[in-house]
C-alpha cells in the first residue's frame, strides 16, 4: 500500500507519516482537520493555478504569432503586449505596509545565502553563516595573493599569515578608525566608562574616533574576550586570546576578527534541489522542521575527524552602556517554495496530482509553527513572522493568487492574518514589466523582492523566441534590457514603499573560487540600492559583507528615491530582445564555440542532477573553471540552443556530434567521482545523456522554457533503474 486515503485525498505513506509523526505533535493542528481543510483548499486553487498555466501559454502563442507575422517597429511591443493583457497599468505607488517584519529584513542590509535544504549540512551551514572569520576568509581564497612565498598549500603559512592580519588591521582603519594612530598598531584593548580604549605601541592610547561605533564586550572590561564593533548596522568582533596561536604573537593577542555576514538564509526547495517523489521532498520538510524546532544536526567526517554540526546558539554581551544585550548568531530562514508549474503526485485529488507548492506553503507553514510558540532553543523570526518566497510568478494575477493561498493556509493552521510574508522572485518578463502591480497585490505581506539574471534571461529567450537569433550568451550581459531590468527592480521597490518593510535584492555571483573578482565587482549590487545579494558560500558571504560596511545602503536609497528613474523608458528598453542585429554573422567558429560551451553546461549539470540527485554544485565549465549551476543556468543554455537551432544557427546533427564530444570531456572531468557514471560508455543507454539531449531539442516546447518536467522524469527513470 503506497498511500494513505483521507477523503479524496491520495497521500504518499511517507508524507503522511511525517505529518502525523513529526509535523503534528506539538502543535494544537489535528491532522485529520487539516486533510479535510487542505482538500478544499485544493479544489479551489488547482482550477485557478490551471487557468494562470494556460493563461501562460496563451499569451505567449500570441507573442509568437505577432514576431513571426510581422516585423514590428521599436515602440510598439509596449502597445501590442497591453492590448494581450501581458502588461497592466502601473498601480501608482500603492504604498507598502507589512508589518511585524524582523529587523534584519526590514532595516539591514546584508549578504543573503540560498542553499538546498534537501542537504542537512549545507542548511546548517548557512543558518551559522551570521557570522565568519576574515581571517579563514582572506586566508582561503584568492581574495589575498599568493606572490612572494605567500601560498595557500601545505601547513600555516606565516607570510601569508601577516598579510591576512594587515589586510583585515586596515579594513578596521578603514570602517572604525581610532581617534589616533592605527588598530595595527594595538597592543590592548580595554574597555573604560567612556568607551573603548586601545593601547598602543607608543604608549599612548586612543579611543575610536565615533565612539558611538562600540557596541559592546565580554569577559572582564580591563581584558575583554571578545570586543563588538558596528557599522552601517553590521557587527564586527574582535576575538582576543592571548593563548591561540595567532593571538599569542598578536600584540594585542587578537586571534581571530569575526564579521556579521549572512543576516537572511533562504532555504531552498527549488532550483537547487533535485526532489522528484515523496522521498526526496518528505527530506526537505524534515530539515526545514528541524531547522524550526532547533534540533537538525548532521554528522560529517572533516580532516579525519568526525564532526557534528547544529545550529549556533545566541550569545550575550554587555552593552556601551553596560546592560546585557543579546547578539544573534543565526541568519533569519526563509524558505523558497516550488514554482506555480510544478505538480505533485505525493499529494492527488481524486487520482490527480496536485500544485506542488500548495504542500510547500502548508509544510512550510506548519513547520514555522513550532518555531512560533517558542517551544525550542532557538527563534527564527523575533516578530512572529514565517517568511516563504515564490518564485517564477508570472505578474499580478499569480501574485494576488500566492496571496489568497498564504491566507487559506493561515485559516487552516490557526495563524493570524499577514503571518506568512512572501518574497517575489522578479524573475520572469511578466513580472518584471509590472512590478508595481505585483507588489501592490501582495502590500501587506511583500518582505522581499529580488532580481535573477539567469531566469530571467532563460525567460526572455523564450518568450522572444520568434524574434530571432540571440547574441552568444556572453554578450546578453550587456544587452539595453539586462540594465534597465536591474535598475527598475530597485526603483519599483523604492517607489512602492519597500524600504523599512522589505528588502530589495540582487543575483548571484556564480564563481565561487573567485573572490579576488567577487571583491571587485559585487560592490555594485549595495552601490545600486540593493539591500541584500546572494553569495555562494559563508566564505563569500563574509568577503562581501564589507561591501556593506564601504556602503551605506540606506542612504543610497534615499538618494535613488529623490530621483526616480523613468519608468516609461525602463519599460521599452526591457522589451527590447538581445536578438542579433541586422547585419551582423557569426562565424562558423563562434557558432561552434558558444555551442560547446552550452553542450558541456548542460552535460555538466544534468549528469549529476539526473544521474546523483544533486540540484546545485560547482561545476567545471569547458575552461575547468568551477561555476555554481542549478535549474536557471540550465534553463539559459538549453533555450540558447533551441533558439539557434529554431533560427537555423545549428542543425540537429550539429547539436548530437557537439553534446556527445562534450560529454567525453564531461566525463573526464568527474573521472575522479566514484558515483559517477560515464555518458560515454553508452549514449543510448545513458539517461543524464538522454535527458540533457531532451532539453535541448525539445526546449522550444517546454512551457516557457522550463527544464523541471525533463528533469523530474529522467531522474524517476534513473532511481527506478
Amino acid at each position: 500500500m503506497t498511500d494513505r486515503i483521507f477523503s479524496n485525498l491520495q497521500v504518499a505513506n511517507s508524507l503522511a507519516d511525517f505529518i502525523n509523526d513529526r509535523l503534528s505533535p506539538g502543535t494544537d493542528v489535528d491532522v485529520e482537520h487539516f486533510w479535510s481543510s487542505f482538500e478544499q483548499v485544493i479544489q479551489r486553487f488547482a482550477p485557478r493555478v490551471r487557468a494562470c498555466l494556460d493563461e501562460r501559454d496563451d499569451l505567449q502563442a500570441r507573442i509568437d504569432s505577432w514576431h513571426h507575422d510581422q516585423d514590428p517597429e521599436p515602440g510598439e511591443a509596449a502597445g501590442f503586449l497591453r492590448s494581450i493583457g501581458y502588461l497592466v497599468d502601473d498601480p501608482g505607488p500603492v504604498p507598502v505596509t507589512t508589518a511585524g517584519v524582523d529587523f534584519e529584513i526590514a532595516s539591514l542590509a546584508g549578504p543573503q545565502l540560498v542553499v538546498p535544504l534537501d542537504n542537512a549540512r549545507y542548511a546548517l551551514n548557512a543558518a551559522n553563516a551570521r557570522w565568519g572569520s576574515l581571517y579563514d576568509a582572506f586566508y582561503g581564497t584568492d581574495a589575498i595573493g599568493e606572490d612572494e612565498g605567500a601560498g595557500r598549500t601545505g601547513p600555516y603559512n606565516p607570510l601569508r599569515g601577516q598579510r591576512v592580519i594587515d589586510r583585515v588591521r586596515t579594513l578596521l582603519d578603514d570602517h572604525v578608525p581610532l581617534s589616533s594612530g592605527s588598530h595595527a598598531d594595538a597592543v590592548a584593548y580595554a574597555v573604560a566608562a567612556d568607551g573603548l580604549q586601545v593601547g598602543l605601541s607608543d604608549g599612548t592610547s586612543a579611543e575610536l574616533a565615533n565612539p558611538e561605533q562600540f557596541a559592546g564586550y565580554t569577559g572582564m572590561a580591563s581584558a575583554p574576550e571578545t570586543v563588538l564593533v558596528r557599522k552601517n548596522g553590521l557587527h564586527i568582533e574582535l576575538v582576543v586570546d592571548r593563548d591561540h596561536a595567532i593571538g599569542r604573537d598578536d600584540p594585542a593577542g587578537v586571534a581571530d576578527v569575526m564579521m556579521e555576514s549572512a543576516l537572511t538564509a533562504i532555504m531552498d526547495l527549488e532550483d537547487s534541489v533535485a526532489a522528484v517523489d515523496a522521498e526526496d521532498k518528505t527530506l526537505a520538510y524534515a530539515n526545514w522542521l528541524g531547522l524550526m524546532q532547533g534540533t537538525l544536526t548532521a554528522s560529517f567526517a572533516k580532516g579525519g575527524q568526525a564532526i557534528t554540526r547544529s545550529l549556533n546558539a545566541d550569545s550575550t554581551v554587555i552593552d556601551r552602556l553596560g546592560n546585557p544585550m543579546t547578539v544573534r548568531r543565526r541568519s533569519v530562514m526563509l524558505i523558497r517554495s516550488v514554482g506555480l508549474h510544478m505538480e505533485t503526485d505525493m499529494v492527488r485529488l481524486n487520482g490527480q496530482p496536485i500544485p506542488e507548492t500548495v504542500v510547500d506553503v502548508a509544510v512550510a507553514a506548519w513547520g514555522a509553527l513550532h518555531n512560533l510558540t517558542g517551544s525550542g532553543p532557538h527563534r527564527n523570526s523575533q516578530t512572529g513572522s514565517v517568511y516563504i518566497v515564490m518564485p517564477k510568478l508570472h505578474g499580478p494575477r499569480e501574485t494576488a493568487l500566492a496571496g489568497d493561498l498564504f491566507a487559506e493556509i493561515e485559516g487552516i493552521l490557526g495563524l493570524p492574518p499577514n503571518t506568512l510574508k512572501m518574497g517575489i522572485m522578479d524573475e520572469e518578463r511578466r513580472t518584471s514589466l509590472n512590478l508595481g502591480a505585483c507588489i501592490a497585490e501582495a502590500s501587506e505581506r511583500v518582505v522581499f523582492i529580488n532580481t535573477g539574471f539567469l531566469d530571467r534571461t532563460g525567460d526572455d529567450i523564450h518568450t522572444s523566441m520568434e524574434a530571432g537569433p540571440m547574441v552568444p550568451k556572453a554578450e546578453i550581459k550587456a544587452s539595453g534590457w539586462l540594465g534597465a531590468y536591474e535598475e527598475a527592480n530597485v526603483a519599483v521597490g523604492l517607489a512602492m514603499g519597500l524600504r523599512g518593510h522589505a528588502q530589495i535584492g540582487k543575483g548571484m555571483w556564480a564563481r565561487p573560487d573567485d573572490m579576488a573578482a567577487m571583491m571587485d565587482d559585487k560592490i555594485g549590487h549595495p552601490q545600486a540600492g540593493a539591500s541584500t545579494a546572494w553569495v555562494p558560500s559563508p566564505t563569500a558571504a563574509t568577503l562581501h559583507a564589507l561591501h556593506y560596511l564601504e556602503v551605506d545602503v540606506a542612504a543610497r536609497q534615499r538618494e535613488l528615491a529623490a530621483s526616480p528613474a523613468d519608468r516609461a523608458a525602463a519599460v521599452q528598453s526591457m522589451l527590447a530582445p538581445a536578438v542579433l542585429p541586422p547585419g551582423r554573422e557569426l562565424s562558423p567558429a563562434e557558432i561552434q564555440r558558444e555551442l560547446d560551451n552550452n553542450a558541456q553546461g548542460i552535460l555538466g549539470y544534468v549528469t549529476r542532477w539526473v544521474g546523483q540527485g544533486v540540484g546545485c554544485s560547482k561545476v567545471p565549465d569547458i575552461d575547468d573553471v568551477a561555476l555554481m549551476e542549478d535549474r536557471a543556468t540550465l534553463r539559459i543554455s538549453s533555450q540558447h540552443i533551441a533558439n539557434w537551432l529554431h533560427h537555423g544557427l545549428l542543425s540537429q546533427e550539429q547539436v548530437l556530434e557537439a553534446m556527445q564530444r562534450m560529454a567525453s570531456v564531461v566525463d573526464e572531468q568527474n573521472a575522479d567521482d566514484p558515483d559517477y557514471e560515464p555518458m560515454g560508455r553508452d549514449f543510448a543507454a545513458s539517461i543524464p545523456f538522454s535527458a540533457a539531449l531532451a532539453l535541448v531539442l525539445e526546449g522550444r516546447d517546454q512551457p516557457n522554457g522550463y527544464t523541471e518536467a525533463i528533469l523530474t522524469a529522467h531522474r524517476r527513470r534513473k532511481k527506478s533503474a
